[in-house]
């Protein structure tokens, strides 16, 4: 990123607008602002004569931290800018804080109705509340003065930083963008880096395809390439980095060229892939020495036909490791407490790489479509096509199954309070495949839409259908021979400014025909950080209450806690299965990206761990192997597809394919039609209805067991079905 667009977000930051500059010419309009949030303006072009504020010290009411609810009333002081806060004012003066915020780097949202006052400090959002509207407004007044002169105190002398109070932390993000502010050399040299890395990321991945090569009988040896182009040093004497010299960009030039004519030979030769993992993870162990970045798939400079020879190398080189997995073969389950599920089943051949990998979006300024919706329910928001993952809303619910050995291996479990430590971690399971998905969000299923997923080699057959379009509620069953699974599932998403939470509101089933068990709990919080800037990264939070309600003989609950910043330890799980007693029978405790444990370290028994991902997972939308076999479409598969499956949707397969420009072009139109079926059925007083779901006695979606047989006799091909798209 460059000076300019780095200047650029941290004026978006500082002087964040208004949304409610809008006329109030009528009471209506002014009440409708009123009950909204507004975003309150910061500073505006360049260093102004801001006003030393006067100091403000008062009480507030301030939202408890999870996992405590309600308020509780704190004792603020407001000073140049930054507002501590303790139990009360003695506390103040004695140094004794609860905390500190600098509400010149937070941004800031009222609501005068609620008399609400948010600071998003990115670190954690601090929700305070007013009972009275004159101390409300006054608070407001004050805080308004006081993060413009912040801010004008920050642009005026970034290198100040560092000396100003103490109980302050600064993001780094804030303090390079304030210094690169004032300095002219950092464009050069950010100019110089951004060429360096390009350079560097084209080797990588040039390396990346000789891999493959170097698994074929006709191609040179790898080491012997590498050996030729640089000299590298070894491991275990790694040198500290030195600034390059000035012919380092002829004799970069070079090793590029000379990498690119070899791989071009390559390409009319047979390629014969020999199975090897040792290859892999010293080519693996080789690259990482060098090279930390970002990886791109290819660069703007790369030929047509180095683009053609490179697609097929890496998706020829993803084939092959998934052969070599399953030459090896899963793991087989035996149903003892002490084993741990991973890898479970055994797999048809299925693909192991996506199309086309992610495309850029470094180019789309998310501030500039969420800044008015500060909030508020961000599901009514149209978001451009790159923001979103090949998968939709169906698909991701069928996410949850993919760790589905867990239930298999509960259904043949006796011990009742075993088999809820194998639900419980089930629950768990069904997170892990987020860990990597923060950048992209799932398409929005149009009202109507279907999606199976039949799975022999997992031993169940999934349906899911959009059920309802406001508010968006997603309905899912899942049946094999040792369990039936359903659920349907709506959410509501707020955006606070730097993050966006998203609350599930719906309960999950499971029922164990075995032994009569029925299982349901609920699902928590999901949390995206750093929305507008850095790196995002999700957290899940909140607690999860599992029962049987056949039986009170035992219970479970686990607790996802949330990440603190001054604690390096994050994704944490614990939780205990207990007797109608309350009695601890088991405790758990683990990651949810990446295992669960039972008992107490260091002799706890691995119940479950993740699967690895797949190579170069990060250039495929941080998609994990049993994600990116969701919308592989089978030619033999598909003609039994009734036409409202989503594999069938042309936005979310072009951009599976990488075509970006006629997705954006097929997503509005589908959402037009999706308009124009809404407004005839409201002409003509008429409300959708489920096909493969009704509505139960407590008013949740559940299947109306018709979808496999229809499927069967006499075929959706026969039947008369929407047309969505």
């Amino acid at each position: 990123m460059s000076s300019e667009e780095k200047s650029s977000t941290m004026s978006q930051k500082i002087s964040s607008p208004s949304h409610s500059n809008s006329s109030s010419s009528s009471k209506h309009d002014s009440r409708q602002v009123s009950d909204s949030w507004e975003i309150v303006e910061g500073l505006r072009g360049g260093l102004s004569n801001v006003q030393e504020p006067e100091k403000q010290a008062g009480y507030m009411l301030k939202k408890r931290k999870w996992p405590m609810k309600g308020w509780h009333k704190r004792f603020f002081y407001l000073d140049k800018g930054i507002l501590k806060y303790a139990k009360c004012a003695a506390d103040v003066e004695k140094g004794k804080l609860h905390g500190c915020i600098d509400v010149g780097l937070s941004v800031m949202a009222i609501k005068k109705k609620a008399k609400c006052i948010d600071l998003d400090a990115e670190e954690n959002i601090y929700h305070l509340k007013i009972k009275s509207q004159e101390l409300f407004d006054e608070w407001v007044s004050k805080l308004r003065h006081h993060r413009l002169y912040r801010q004008n105190e920050i642009r005026a002398s970034p290198a100040k930083q560092s000396s100003l109070h103490s109980p302050v932390s600064f993001t780094s993000q804030a303090k390079v963008t304030a210094w690169l502010q004032s300095s002219d050399d950092m464009d050069r040299c950010t100019k110089e880096l951004s060429v360096c890395e390009a350079q560097l990321l084209e080797l990588n991945h040039l390396l990346r395809s000789m891999e493959v090569l170097h698994r074929t009988c006709s191609a040179p040896a790898i080491n012997a390439l590498q050996a030729s182009t640089y000299d590298s040093p070894k491991k275990e004497k790694r040198h500290p980095r030195k600034w390059r010299p000035k012919n380092y960009g002829k004799d970069n030039k070079t090793t590029l060229q000379v990498i690119r004519d070899l791989l071009l030979k390559q390409d009319s030769r047979p390629l014969v892939h020999q199975v090897s993992n040792e290859s892999r993870a010293s080519i693996t162990e080789s690259l990482s020495e060098f090279f930390d970045a970002q990886e791109v798939l290819l660069s703007a400079s790369s030929s047509e036909n180095e683009v053609r020879m490179k697609s097929h190398l890496f998706c020829q080189s993803h084939k092959c490791a998934a052969l070599s997995v399953n030459a090896v073969g899963a793991p087989e389950l035996c149903f003892s407490f002490s084993a741990c599920v991973e890898n479970g089943g055994s797999q048809e051949q299925r693909r192991s790489c996506l199309p086309s990998p992610s495309p850029n979006t470094s180019n789309i300024s998310l501030w500039n479509i969420l800044k008015n919706n500060i909030g508020k329910d961000l599901s009514k928001v149209a978001m451009p096509v790159q923001l979103n993952e090949p998968l939709n809303t169906l698909q991701r619910l069928c996410e949850e199954l993919e760790y589905s050995e867990l239930l298999d291996k509960a259904a043949h479990t006796q011990d009742p309070f075993e088999r809820m430590v194998y639900i419980a971690t089930f629950a768990v399971s069904g997170y892990a495949s987020s860990y990597y998905r923060a950048e992209g969000k799932p398409f929005n299923p149009v009202l109507g839409e279907t999606y199976e997923c039949d799975r022999p080699d997992k031993g169940f057959g999934f349906v899911a259908e959009q059920v309802s379009h406001h508010p968006p509620i997603s309905a899912c069953h899942a049946e094999s021979k040792d369990f039936i699974f359903w659920q349907d599932v709506r959410w509501r998403n707020k955006f606070w400014g730097k993050s966006m939470e998203i609350v599930p509101v719906g309960t999950t089933h499971v029922v164990l025909p075995g032994f009569g068990d029925h299982y349901e709990w609920n699902k928590v919080t999901s949390c995206i950080h750093n929305i507008l800037s850095g790196q995002r990264w999700i957290e899940h939070y909140g607690e999860i209450s599992i029962k049987n309600s056949n039986s009170e003989k035992c219970q479970c609950k686990v607790t996802f806690i949330k990440a603190k910043y001054w604690n390096s330890s994050m994704n944490e799980v614990e939780g205990a299965v207990t007797d109608h007693k309350g009695k601890v029978v088991h405790k758990l405790f683990g990651k949810w990206h990446e295992g669960m444990y039972c008992g107490s370290p260091p002799s706890a028994t691995c119940i479950w761990r993740t699967n690895p991902m797949p190579p170069d997972y990060e250039q495929y939308y941080g998609f994990t192997k049993f994600a990116m076999e969701l919308n592989e479409l089978d030619p033999l598969t598909k003609p039994l597809l009734p036409p409202t499956d989503t594999r069938l949707r042309f936005d979310q397969r072009l951009l599976e394919e990488g075509n970006v420009e006629s997705a954006e072009e097929q997503k509005q139109r589908i959402e037009q039609l999706q308009r124009e079926r809404r407004r005839v059925l409201e002409e003509n007083h008429m409300t959708h209805q489920p096909r493969f779901f009704q509505k139960s006695k407590d008013d949740t979606w559940v299947s109306n067991n018709t979808y496999w047989e229809l499927r069967k006799d006499p075929g959706f091909s026969n039947l008369d079905c929407p047309v969505l798209w």
